[in-house]
């Protein structure tokens, strides 16, 4: 073990987290992480469980005397985020995670760390080599692209488990148990570009927003953090008032769906007399933009910047004005709050990535909600709106919420643990961020679930941190937790 990892305890847990964060695991690319804990699995003896998209599910027996205790699932997701800071330099497709310690918490400063969800991998193979004394059979669970669009657990079969208790491990506050969750689907809007030769004479510039905080598209969505596309599109709206020579050449941010986008970007044309003019104009928007979100996003910057290369084509001018004006008009924000738990988001949607594609300029909405009927109002909204900028509009398959089982049997018997082991039971809550047990429960009928993990902050953005203590705790909760599953007697 690294330097890093070497003095942390318990060993097991940090040995797989170890090996997790050296293994490239972007989503859609979880197959090098797979074949590792399929290769650890095989050494050990172990049965083992596949299906077509690439979910693996790895066995382990019950301990000797347990045969008659039930089965429990333990399931976390096998991919990452994959972000990082403009301008550094790191290949995700090759490039281990950088871990570094600072004080109690494991972080990754220009990238994500990808303990969303790699503790919950760590945790649950541990198993193979630090199970308690006592439990019954367990399923290790390991489902693919979650972070997509949770894929892995949309495709996988009934026929993938047996068991009917489910730990999923993917929750991010040490002192919670989560017991359900939003809803989501995710809204396309292609608009198609038209080019026309670019003007001669102009200078070429480079907007670029940078330096947001980001964040999660559903647990940070309630934080009123700046989106880099929507302030390009402030930025870019002024520009046009400000300047008649403006030309569009591209424009674009955001990395994944399901993060607040913190970079974005666009190339442009201007006339060499109206230089001081924008200077000024990007000036006047950067402080309208620190006055809004100075104390979400500190270090918020925009900056116009003199580019070399000339392009031979810009946006015809109708084709920019549509595109800035869905970068305006989208909207990214929560839309309503739960009547029943006001503190609880209930509907809310993100505009998470702009980016060039064959067939236009495609963006990409993430809406959740704990309502279906709200959800399906707010991607028609979108639709709607795409629509009328001239945008091909498609709404992606929605996956389902997860309804709150207060009276579960497996949560009684985890706040009882946890009483045990903490003094107090955990807090009960439900999540505006979709978690895959939705999807898993429609695939396995009866199956009684809850989520639990360590604390963890930034998830989905550089500078991703994970409590050491906090997963040490997690860990022993997590043992002590199997080792009361016992049947009734």
């Amino acid at each position: 073990m690294t330097n890093v990892f070497s003095k942390l305890e318990p060993t097991a847990l940090w040995r797989y987290f170890e090996l997790i964060t050296q293994t490239p695991r972007c989503s859609g690319n979880e197959g090098p992480l797979g074949e590792k804990l399929t290769a650890i699995a095989r050494e050990h003896g172990l049965d083992l469980r596949t299906d077509t998209v690439g979910n693996l599910v790895i066995l382990i027996p019950a301990a000797e005397g347990c045969e008659a205790w039930p089965t429990v699932v333990l399931q976390g997701h096998l991919d990452m985020v994959c972000e990082k800071n403009n301008g550094v330099v790191h290949d995700f497709e090759r490039d281990p995670i950088e871990v570094t310690r600072e004080g109690d918490w494991l972080e990754a400063k220009d990238t994500t760390l990808g303990a969303d969800n790699g503790i919950a991998i760590a945790a649950a193979m541990a198993m193979i080599d630090d199970a308690p004394p006592r439990h019954g059979a367990l399923e290790l669970l390991f489902t693919v692209d979650e972070e997509r669009g949770l894929t892995g657990a949309t495709h996988m079969g009934p026929e993938m488990l047996k068991g009917k208790l489910l730990l999923n491990l993917d929750s991010e506050e040490e002192g919670t148990v989560t017991v359900g969750c939003a809803g989501g689907g995710d809204t396309q809007m292609i608009l198609p570009l038209e080019r026309e030769a670019a003007p001669k004479g102009r200078w070429v510039a480079r907007l670029s927003v940078g330096g947001l905080t980001g964040g999660h598209s559903g647990l940070d969505i309630n934080k009123n953090r700046a989106n880099a596309l929507r302030c390009l599109g402030a930025a870019l709206d002024h520009l046009n008032s400000a300047c008649l020579s403006l030309r569009v050449v591209s424009l674009g941010g955001g990395n994944m769906r399901n993060a607040i986008p913190r970079e974005a970007v666009a190339t442009l044309l201007l006339d060499p007399t109206e230089r001081e003019r924008a200077e000024t104009c990007c000036e006047d928007v950067l402080q309208a933009l620190r006055v809004e979100f100075g104390v979400s996003d500190p270090e918020l910057n925009l900056r116009l910047e003199v580019v070399d290369e000339a392009p031979g084509q810009v946006l015809a001018p109708d084709c920019a004005r549509r595109a800035v004006a869905l970068l305006l008009a989208t909207p990214t924000q929560v839309t309503a709050m739960s009547r029943e738990i006001p503190t609880l988001v209930e509907t809310s949607t993100n505009l998470g990535v702009v980016e060039e594609t064959e067939g236009g300029l495609r963006y990409t909405n993430c809406t959740r909600s704990s309502i279906g009927k709200a959800l399906e109002g707010v991607r028609q909204g979108l639709k709607a709106l795409g629509e009328l900028a001239g945008a091909i509009v498609k709404l992606e398959p929605a996956y389902p919420g997860w309804a709150p089982n207060l009276a579960s049997p497996l949560l009684a018997r985890f706040q009882e643990v946890h009483l045990e082991l903490f003094g107090k039971e955990a807090e009960v809550a439900a999540l505006h961020a979709g978690l895959e047990c939705g999807l898993i429960g429609e695939h396995v009928p009866g199956m009684d679930m809850i989520s639990f993990g360590p604390t963890m902050v930034g998830v989905h953005a550089p500078g991703e941190k994970l409590h050491i203590g906090s997963a040490e705790r997690f860990y022993h909760l997590l043992k002590a937790l199997l080792l009361a599953l016992e049947p009734p007697k």
